[in-house]
């Protein structure tokens, strides 16, 4: 079986504990994912952004290919998830928030 995403095993690893992600677009924000599992090579979080946007739930998920971890917001006054991007960077916080 091929190599588990390094991203995701970064995150997985890191997790409850606060992870700063950076996004593709540049933007960055400081989670805590209550919950990451891997099923095979595909990878999903559930969690919140700790330093803005606290009303929002997101969701992590690998895409099709397993090349990339997408990160996904939902907010109290939305139906559904809209992708915000793709994950280039995921460090544990260590309270730099």
């Amino acid at each position: 079986m091929p190599d588990l995403h390094p991203i995701a095993k970064r995150i997985h690893n890191v997790q409850p504990d606060p992870v700063r992600l950076e996004l593709d677009s540049g933007e960055s924000g400081v989670f805590e994912f209550s919950s990451t599992e891997f099923f095979q090579r595909e990878f999903r979080g559930e969690g919140v952004r700790t330093d803005a946007d606290g009303d929002a739930a997101f969701r992590l998920v690998t895409s099709e290919d397993h090349e990339r971890v997408l990160l996904g917001r939902s907010g109290p006054d939305e139906d559904g998830w809209s992708m915000l991007g793709e994950v280039v960077s995921a460090e544990r916080a260590d309270g730099d928030e």
